[in-house]
């Protein structure tokens, strides 16, 4: 996806939504819901108004952020070779927002119901979207598997993202099935992400020392 369609997407989600929780605000109550525990019991309010616009403004600034990266990486032709899955990450990440966000208000609505499992379907889809950049990423510094040791060599970089792409892809797939392990699916979820965060890290520092051994 070009650049200029992306910022289109993006910010058509998020005036929309915004929009559309403004319009709500009258029927919203004065504390919502805005954290959830382990059992999906609400265990966090805020303030109506920043109910309804805090999240909209941090995913507005996480654009922003998203944006500055390719500019400033002093590896930024690096980046523009796998741009197009970038930007489509981005979008992802911006439809997550405002997805969680859709959730946040229709709970606060009056329409209670498991957050966690309303939730998952859509973080395993963004853990497999991750999986996906991860696996094309070229070396760069700020996004992908950043350890001393893939920065350090361009074939440690290529085996840990080879890797890391298909970790958090079967993460993505494992996370939409923890759907139906109820109030252990939390645990569950963060144990698989650790996992597949850890292991390419860890292969990269054994990569990399393999490699020196053989020079």
């Amino acid at each position: 996806m070009r650049t200029k369609t992306t910022l289109i997407i993006i910010f058509i989600l998020i005036i929309g939504s915004t929009i559309g929780g403004a319009l709500l605000l009258p029927q919203l109550p004065p504390q919502m819901a805005s954290h959830w525990n382990a059992d999906d019991q609400v265990d966090g309010t805020i303030p109506r108004f920043w109910g309804v616009f805090l999240m909209p403004i941090i995913t507005l600034l996480m654009t922003g952020l998203f944006l500055i990266i390719p500019r400033i990486d002093p590896l930024a032709n690096n980046i523009e070779r796998f741009r197009g899955t970038f930007n489509n990450f981005v979008a992802l990440v911006v439809s997550f927002m405002v997805y969680i966000y859709l959730l946040t208000l229709i709970y606060n609505l009056g329409y209670p119901f498991a957050m966690s499992r309303a939730m998952l379907p859509a973080l395993g889809l963004l853990i497999f979207a991750a999986g996906i950049l991860v696996g094309k990423a070229q070396p760069n510094w700020f996004i992908g598997i950043r350890t001393p040791w893939t920065l350090s060599n361009n074939i440690v970089w290529e085996k840990t993202h080879h890797l890391g792409g298909v970790l958090f892809k079967v993460a993505g797939v494992l996370t939409i099935i923890g759907v139906f392990w109820g109030r252990l699916a939390i645990w569950y979820v963060l144990t698989i992400i650790i996992m597949a965060a850890l292991a390419p890290a860890i292969y990269s520092y054994i990569i990399y020392h393999s490699l020196m051994r053989h020079e």
